[in-house]
């Protein structure tokens, strides 16, 4: 069983990462304990921060983070670190591609390695490749847990 992560690349949540933990701890109750992510926005980093962080608790933990290019994990100098050394890497065969569509090739080849598909979407979003690849996972059958909440909006109010 394996479990991806997509979600926008901002967030705008306080509490998502306590909710992000909370679905991670769920999906290792139920067996999971592989996860994927990608690496180009807010959501993705905290995804790898938290299955960072819960391997501590679950050593047997797996991480795969996909690269859509090779220069993610190039060093620039002598101080600079790899940056990730402590999991799995992959780069599927996308190089061909024009660089705006590796994101929604990769996600898409990532979404048809897992079972499950933890997101941050917004639903109502007019154009994103996050609900685009939400709506791929949906077609591909995943079971999908999307922790986004219209109380993320930067301009919700409950007053209004």
């Amino acid at each position: 069983m394996k479990t991806a992560f997509i979600g926008h690349r901002q967030i705008f949540s306080k509490t998502l990462p306590q909710r992000l933990i909370e679905a991670i701890k769920a999906e290792i109750k139920n067996g999971c304990f592989s996860f994927a992510m990608g690496t180009h926005g807010e959501f993705d980093r905290l995804a790898l921060q938290s299955c960072r962080k819960l391997r501590n608790e679950y050593p047997e933990l797996q991480i795969e983070v996909v690269l859509t290019s090779l220069h993610t994990i190039q060093k620039r100098n002598e101080w600079d670190s790899t940056p990730y050394s402590d999991v799995s890497t992959v780069l599927y065969d996308i190089e061909e591609a024009h660089f705006k569509q590796r994101i929604t090739l990769s996600n898409r080849k990532m979404i048809d390695t897992c079972d499950v598909l933890i997101c941050y979407v917004d639903e109502n979003a007019y154009r994103s490749g996050a609900k685009t690849a939400m709506r791929y996972a949906k077609s591909k059958g995943l079971r999908i847990i999307n922790l986004y909440d219209e109380k993320d909006k930067p301009f919700y109010a409950t007053d209004v």
